[in-house]
């Protein structure tokens, strides 16, 4: 017996594009497009008091940028590689 053909694909971005392997508390491992990387709260201390659930939920846009919309962070894939290249710039916003 043969399965029948899958379905078609509603998501922009593959599953396997971007993933939370583990929150620790050093940093969140993330795999994206086929690289394991560690956002180390050092370099990404938009994350440190954040809920875990809010961290899981993550896409990938355009193949270049992760966005957490329950955080509102995002961050250029490569930035991940080379976050040194990334400065931290910080503007507080008006109260």
């Amino acid at each position: 017996m043969k399965s029948s053909t899958a379905g078609k694909r509603t998501s922009k971005a593959k599953a396997a594009d971007v993933e939370i392997l583990s929150v620790s508390p050093h940093g969140i491992w993330l795999h994206a497009l086929g690289k394991e990387h560690l956002l180390r709260y050092d370099d990404h201390p938009w994350f440190l008091n954040v809920p875990v659930a809010k961290i899981f939920n993550v896409q990938l846009l355009h193949k270049t940028h992760l966005w957490w919309p329950d955080c509102d962070v995002d961050l250029h894939v490569d930035s991940l590689s080379a976050p040194e290249r990334f400065p931290l710039i910080s503007k507080q916003r008006g109260r």
